[in-house]
């Protein structure tokens, strides 16, 4: 049984009814897709009795990456409710606010996670406790249950899932059946995915990654998951081994992280042909490459459906792929598109400051919105009832965009703007980071310093040196303050924890290195340097910040 052609993913569940292949791989044991199927359809019945009239069909998950979570995501499919996924990173009242917002009034969670619920108060929710005697008493009399779609249309809402922001409570954007059905076909075709292809989960399904590139595709092609309860740089390469994994996902810092593994002779010898995701960078991407012989695909997608790009044979290094039609860079405070950006032959960007804009789709949008936030919503249509991203770009001559980070990552460093991605993306060259995190901090004066850390090792000179030699680094480039550490702090989805680093800013427990003003070379940063880094002196502007020590800067 292979690809099903179904609009809506309760059709695509009830396809693999009767299919007897392998569906699902957890921790050495396997369910057939059959079985899973049939899991699914005694929990849609189930939720169907628990549900009160009237109420919201909306139910929380708050598990790991078990099969309860995809079989209650085709449970609510089929029963025609929606599923927001909880983040068990959260804590008290933004844990109870996140469960309350999004109206659930069925929480479904595990003994790993009950400790969180600790003192909440949740009127109105029914808690649901997975691998109890009571959860296992509570499904057995619906085991006959067959999976009916009929009771599901497209338009039906499946997903609230929380995407991050720096500021405010998480936003639950929406997704209904028929875009995440829509979705899966999408990614399928453009992956050539089939029914003998495994997926590796191993990122957290209450996240839209795991569920919309790599769980959806599989659904619609009937092919195998293969699950791994939280995500594990050492396991990484066993589990793909283990269970013949052929496709992955992946956002964050994860790939750096299994890069950080050991090297092995062996590393080659396994059956992935395809890698798909998010941040992983040109320099790891390449990296991954070598080791393991897997090619990895960056892509880009607005969480919330507004806007995607896609790669294709010929995108250059550094780009994400070709602008379609109605994608656009404008300017934020103008509404008017920004000129195209200029490199130089050793790919640095020379007009920063007018070629990086947001990007804005002025076409079709599949953007569905956000449950119980007209606010949120407004700021994504500001201008035009256009899908303003929120996502920072430059569009080069040929139409390819390149990714420059979040609107609230930019810096304006001595009146010019600059991308922190840019940065990043240089600096995750030097041979010491292992990890690399631009952000801005206040200048003294007027405007932003760059500052910068790196997980990894650190030496001063070294790293001026290294500075010197990147033909693309920008004369206002170069961090002002370095901090070192030895673990990048990160998500629950391994991304790093931008906002917490930059509201630690260089008043943090790890070293701190920096150079004053006027000077080229970094020193460690004292209790008396602080004043400085922080009063009334003024930044040093003009000449390259790297020079000291007979390291002069280069004409550029």
């Amino acid at each position: 049984m292979g690809a099903t052609t179904g609009r809506t993913v309760a059709e695509l569940v009830a396809a693999r009814w009767g299919d007897h292949r392998p569906g699902l791989w957890f921790e050495g044991g396997v369910l057939t897709q059959h079985e899973v199927a049939a899991g699914a359809a005694a929990r849609a019945a189930l939720l169907a009795d628990l549900l009160p009239p009237g109420a919201e069909p909306h139910i929380g998950v708050l598990l790991d990456n078990t099969p309860e979570y995809p079989m209650w995501l085709s449970a609510a499919a089929l029963a025609g409710a929606a599923v927001a996924g909880i983040n068990p990173t959260r804590r008290g009242p933004e844990l109870a606010r996140d469960i309350l917002h999004t109206e659930c009034r069925v929480l479904v969670t595990e003994r790993a996670r009950l400790h969180l619920l600790d003192g909440l108060e949740l009127p109105g929710v029914r808690l649901l406790l997975t691998g109890s005697e009571e959860y296992d008493a509570l499904l057995a009399p619906y085991a006959g249950a067959r999976p009916d779609p009929s009771r599901a249309a497209p338009h039906d809402r499946l997903l609230l899932y929380f995407t991050s922001g720096s500021t405010g409570a998480p936003k639950a954007a929406l997704c209904s059946q028929g875009r995440l059905a829509a979705a899966g076909r999408s990614l399928a075709g453009q992956f050539s995915l089939g029914p003998d292809d495994v997926h590796y989960i191993c990122m957290p399904l209450f996240h839209g990654n795991a569920v919309i590139a790599d769980w959806a595709p599989a659904l619609v092609t009937g092919a195998a998951v293969a699950l791994r309860r939280r995500f594990s740089a050492s396991r990484f390469l066993p589990d793909v081994r283990r269970y013949g994994a052929t496709y992955f996902t992946y956002v964050g810092r994860a790939i750096q992280y299994v890069l950080a593994t050991a090297p092995h002779p062996e590393d080659r010898d396994n059956p992935l042909r395809l890698g798909f995701g998010t941040e992983a960078g040109a320099v790891d991407a390449a990296a991954f490459e070598r080791r393991f012989g897997v090619r990895l695909v960056e892509g880009y997608g607005s969480s919330e459906g507004g806007a995607a790009v896609q790669w294709s044979p010929g995108t250059p290094v550094g780009a994400v792929g070709r602008a379609a039609p109605g994608l656009v860079v404008l300017d934020p405070e103008t509404g008017r598109e920004c000129p195209p950006a200029r490199f130089d032959a050793a790919g640095r960007l020379l007009n920063g400051d007018e070629a990086i804009g947001e990007l804005v789709n002025q076409g079709p949008s599949s953007f569905e919105g956000y449950w119980r936030n007209p606010a949120a919503e407004a700021e994504r249509r500001k201008w035009g009832g256009w899908y303003w991203t929120g996502d920072l770009f430059c569009r080069d001559p040929d139409g390819y965009l390149h990714f420059a980070g979040r609107t609230d990552d930019r810096l304006r460093v001595d009146g010019e703007n600059l991308a922190a991605a840019m940065i990043e993306n240089i600096l995750a060259r030097y041979e010491g980071a292992a990890a690399v995190c631009v952000y801005a901090v206040p200048d003294p004066v007027t405007g932003d310093q760059v500052m910068a850390t790196i997980a990894g090792t650190f030496d001063p000179l070294s790293f001026a040196e290294f500075l010197l030699a990147q033909p693309d680094l920008g004369t206002k480039m170069a961090p002002r303050f370095v901090r070192v550490t030895d673990r990048m702090p990160v998500t629950a989805t391994n991304k790093i924890h931008r906002a917490a680093l930059r509201g630690e800013g260089f008043r943090c427990a790890d070293p701190v290195w920096w150079r004053p003003p006027g000077e080229g070379a970094y020193r460690r940063l004292t209790g008396e340097d602080l004043e400085h880094a922080e009063g009334p002196l003024a930044p040093t502007r003009g000449p390259s910040p790297v020079r000291r020590q007979g390291l002069e800067p280069r004409t550029r």
